[in-house]
């Protein structure tokens, strides 16, 4: 079913993210179905996403259930590790290691933030900060 994973998973390209993207958002799908999902009717071929999908098996990035005649795919990879990760290493390249600076660019630099949004980050940040709060009473 698998092939052998490496401690450390390979870092997905940017077409592989796609694929993920949809695996990660409906669960388990054959080739077809993502290709429809990302190309629809024009774009890439149906043989260049089996061809991708049959790398990212490889990789250990997606696992495949080929007990049918149509192969079905899912994600072999957690979506909010995955997002850790590309966050971490976006943190130190490009920010220094520092997350406020990130934030504070994201933020201040993309007016793009809904009501909604600023609404769930205040709350995460005061949630951050009762939790400091707490601790440092201890």
């Amino acid at each position: 079913m698998s092939p052998r994973r490496n401690p450390e998973t390979p870092w997905p390209t940017d077409a592989e993210l796609g694929i993920l993207q949809v695996l990660w958002e409906r669960g388990t799908c054959t080739v077809r179905e993502v290709h429809e999902a990302l190309y629809g009717d024009d774009g890439a071929g149906y043989t260049t996403a089996l061809k991708l999908m049959q790398i990212m098996h490889a990789k250990g990035l997606v696992e495949r259930d080929d007990s049918q005649r149509a192969h079905v795919y899912r994600s072999a990879v957690n979506k909010q590790r995955t997002q850790k990760r590309y966050l971490a290493d976006m943190v130190q390249r490009l920010f220094n290691g520092s997350p406020s600076q990130m934030v504070l660019h994201a933020l201040g630099n993309n007016p793009g933030a809904s009501r909604e949004e600023l609404k769930e980050i205040r709350a995460l940040l005061n949630k951050i900060e009762s939790n400091k709060i707490e601790s440092e009473g201890r």
